[in-house]
């Protein structure tokens, strides 16, 4: 893995949640203020990987995180929208 796929994994996993936090408001209260969130992927292990060592540094420096167990992250869905059409004004 890259570490430009890493990153862009973690952008989407980052919004993905923060969408789910949204329904989920219960959820949110459970994650100390300021704490950072470290996403563990089960079908992605070498992602895993790597958050779990952002995890430890953040450990070793005292930093508060929580760690978000995942099983998979669904393929983006197509818009919902059916049929657009563009009329020229």
């Amino acid at each position: 893995m890259t570490e430009k796929e890493f990153t862009d994994k973690s952008i989407t996993l980052s919004f993905e949640f923060d969408r789910y936090l949204i329904n989920h408001p219960d959820i949110a209260d459970k994650i100390p203020l300021g704490a950072s969130i470290i996403f563990e992927l089960e079908d992605d292990p070498e992602f895993t990987v790597k958050e779990s060592k952002l995890g430890e540094e953040l450990k070793k420096q005292g930093e508060k995180f929580v760690i978000v167990r995942v099983k998979k992250l669904l393929p983006p869905y197509e818009s919902r929208l059916v049929n657009p059409e563009l009329i020229a004004a």
